[in-house]
């Protein structure tokens, strides 16, 4: 059975069930987030005993707000629409993933998921085939090397194809702003922004990585997304901390389910699911084994 057979089978009532939008969920667990974030942010800034230690956890926490944009760009997280425009151009402002560009290249790759020359995940950057083309890959450096670029290339109004002809002034303005944001901060205040955000993205990257690489990695480039998708079974923690998304190949076949809904979604979906890993370190020892 392919996604759309899937969803073929669920009722109106289960349709409107799976899909409801509330704010509660979002709010509650974007407090515990931020909650976390801040009294890590204070613990470096005040320097306390083996402060350093800290960056990792807190690099970690910063870098998966990832998870919350990229749930933002559905309008699904919050019933509100407002907290989801907010909540999507702050957290891209904190990663350097504008938020209107971001929501444009991945509706594009739900388009053409798994497609070599269209989804904009993969086309012109594989993912890694090589043990070097992996380690270069866990750095970040082609995460970092494709956003300032992308950065630069919208704020010349030089943006991609897949961005609509009228939404393409808003983008291109939106990185003007954020450039202007961040030579702010970095002129103002050069050492807090190292030390309290650009230095933890850093360190929190190749984490993230791994979690992005699990998605769609060694899956087939066909049209069902019950086969070209990953769902990863993995910790109670790790599934708040990404927003319900190691149930990807659920969120893929189904993007408008919230975050919250996506445990009641797999439990309808489990049985058809081509692709299910039974963590991440698992996935990844699989995943370099394959390298060359």
């Amino acid at each position: 059975m392919d996604h759309k057979a899937l969803l073929a089978t669920l009722s109106a009532e289960e349709r409107a069930r799976l899909t409801a939008r509330r704010n509660g969920p979002a709010l509650a667990r974007l407090a515990a987030q931020l909650g976390a974030l801040a009294l890590m942010a204070a613990y470096i800034a005040a320097a306390l005993p083996l402060w350093w230690l800290m960056l990792l956890p807190y690099g970690i926490a910063l870098s998966f707000l990832f998870t919350l944009e990229h749930e933002c760009t559905h309008a699904t997280p919050f019933r509100s629409r407002w907290l989801n425009e907010a909540t999507g151009h702050a957290t891209g402002a904190l990663i350097l993933l504008p938020f209107l560009w971001f929501r444009h290249f991945h509706f594009a790759h739900h388009r053409h998921t798994g497609d070599p020359a269209r989804d904009p995940e993969i086309a012109g950057h594989p993912r890694p085939g090589t043990r070097a083309a992996m380690a270069l890959y866990l750095t970040g450096w082609g995460y970092w090397r494709g956003n300032l670029t992308v950065l630069a290339r919208n704020a010349l109004g030089q943006t991609a194809s897949y961005v609509p002809e009228r939404k393409r002034a808003a983008v291109t303005w939106e990185a003007r702003a954020h450039i202007a944001a961040y030579a702010a901060l970095l002129a103002l205040w050069p050492a807090q922004a190292f030390t309290l955000w650009l230095l933890p993205l850093l360190i929190g990257q190749p984490a993230l990585r791994l979690y992005l690489l699990a998605e769609h990695g060694l899956c087939p480039p066909v049209a069902n997304m019950l086969a070209n998708t990953r769902t990863t079974l993995t910790t109670r923690f790790v599934r708040a901390l990404a927003w319900n998304m190691p149930y990807h190949a659920e969120h893929h076949a189904y993007p408008a389910v919230p975050f919250h809904a996506l445990p009641a979604f797999h439990e309808k979906t489990r049985a058809h699911l081509q692709q299910v890993s039974p963590g991440y370190a698992a996935f990844t020892r699989g995943y370099i084994r394959s390298l060359r």
